[in-house]
């Protein structure tokens, strides 16, 4: 069930805030202005990099054999990355010879989430009613419960036992006859679940806890019944009758006493694993709680994966018998590994896009924040008009539109301005579109305004 507290805030609280957020619009504004700035020159150095990084390497047809030649060219080829490191998980005391072994653990927990929603009162107060709804969810994290808006829900959260994410790195990875660096052998993703072999002491040890953990958050349970199966028994043939056997009657029944003895141990180890009652392990997870297919708040799961010998595409600069950057005229620098089999050109293609997207990306974000910005600035007009609603949503809605078309119009001359010094055709062209869009508000606004007065004039009468 939902819990909702609703809180009032004053006119002049809310203007003097808007107020306030002046200072914090500009610096959201400056930001804004840099980011789209700083974006327009990383992408063109990047570009005219990877330009000359596709131009300028060779395919290294035999990296399983060094070769002198190719002593400080930037080489693309592809070999096995494999590694002879043995690494250790000291906590849980497994490992594996791998590339790179890693746990994440998660936490079977009551989760708060919250929504706003805001109404104008007249007289400029503002009442806002936030919504509180719970859920059970597995995160990365425990959740302190004792901060709980509903009391119905604090501190109900607990965990069995707790650890934190680990990462393991080997140092040494062979690339065929060369050794992979750090940056390189960081990019390689081929990861698979662990085998878990865990000692039989410590699993006691573990589920011991949890069961202790357990019981002191939700009280002694009964323990399950269980059915105790005999082992199978074999009857003894004499020593007599055994001697008038052949000899591939002799090896049958040496034959049937292997495959019991190894039910009877099957069924042993059965055994022995009923008595982990709060302690699971599945395939590469390690589960802390007493039915893992149904959950309980407390609940901890561990999942093991390792990163193991993979067929990788190496692009970088053979300096002995490892590899540095390459470092491009305008000092922009690049290395890159790539799953699989990939050539040069793939390679530089992929890059390209990727800073396509990236180029995208930020100047969405930039633009974003410009007008964020503006609209904190101006946002003190809006407050002011509060005391009647309406009317300041009509206002509001008009400010909001010119900051949004102010924005914009900004951030494309940012963008012109910046392309200027590296691709001037499309500076030009983007200053000729951003000075028609001040054309068109300039002119063409003043109507919309005229319409957004008298429907104000209208609304008063």
């Amino acid at each position: 069930m939902a819990y909702q507290e609703t809180k009032t805030t004053g006119y002049g609280t809310r203007v003097g805030n808007s107020f306030k957020a002046i200072g914090g619009g500009i610096l959201m504004f400056l930001i804004g202005t840099v980011l789209l700035w700083w974006n327009e020159g990383r992408a063109v150095k990047t570009e005219k990099m990877l330009d000359e990084a596709g131009s300028a390497y060779v395919e290294m047809e035999n990296p399983n054999k060094k070769d002198a030649s190719l002593e400080g060219e930037l080489i693309c080829g592809t070999a096995m990355a494999t590694t002879e490191d043995s690494l250790t998980d000291d906590q849980f005391g497994i490992g594996a010879k791998a590339i790179s072994i890693r746990r994440t653990v998660e936490y079977y927990q009551w989760v708060e989430h919250k929504q706003e929603k805001k109404e104008d009162k007249f007289g400029g107060k503002e009442v806002t009613t936030t919504t509180y709804t719970y859920t059970k969810e597995w995160v990365g994290s425990p959740m302190e419960s004792s901060q709980f808006k509903d009391a119905a829900y604090q501190n109900k959260n607990m965990v069995l036992t707790s650890y934190e994410d680990a990462e393991q790195w080997a140092e040494n990875v062979s690339w065929g006859a060369y050794q992979l660096t750090e940056g390189l052998i960081h990019s390689i993703s081929s990861r698979e679940g662990m085998d878990l072999t865990l000692d039989e002491d410590l699993l006691k040890q573990f589920d011991k806890n949890a069961q202790t953990a357990y019981e002191r958050f939700y009280g002694v349970q009964e323990p399950a019944q269980q059915t105790t199966q005999q082992p199978v028994q074999q009857a003894a043939i004499p020593d007599s009758v055994l001697a008038l056997l052949s000899d591939s009657a002799k090896a049958a029944i040496d034959s049937l006493q292997a495959v019991n003895d190894s039910i009877n141990k099957a069924m042993e180890n059965a055994e022995n694993k009923k008595d982990l009652e709060y302690v699971h392990v599945a395939n590469n997870i390690l589960y802390f709680g007493r039915v893992p297919g149904a959950p309980e708040v407390g609940d901890v799961r561990i999942t093991f994966e390792k990163v193991v010998p993979a067929k990788v595409t190496v692009m970088a600069v053979v300096e002995g018998d490892s590899f540095k950057p390459y470092k491009a005229k305008n000092g922009k620098r690049f290395q890159t590994l790539v799953m699989g089999k990939k050539s040069g050109d793939e390679i530089i293609e992929s890059e390209k896009d990727a800073n396509s997207m990236w180029l995208w990306a930020l100047r969405i974000i930039g633009i974003l924040l410009v007008i964020g910005g503006l609209k904190g600035i101006f946002g003190f007009i809006e407050a002011i008009l509060k005391v009647v609603p309406f009317v300041a949503d009509i206002f509001g809605w008009g400010v909001r539109l010119v900051c949004t078309v102010l924005g914009f119009v900004w951030s494309l001359i940012v963008i012109a301005v910046a392309w200027l010094f590296y691709r001037p055709l499309l500076g030009i062209s983007l200053l000729v579109l951003a000075g028609f869009l001040i054309w068109v508000f300039a002119f063409k606004g003043k109507d919309k305004l005229k319409e957004l007065a008298a429907k104000a004039k209208k609304t008063n009468e």
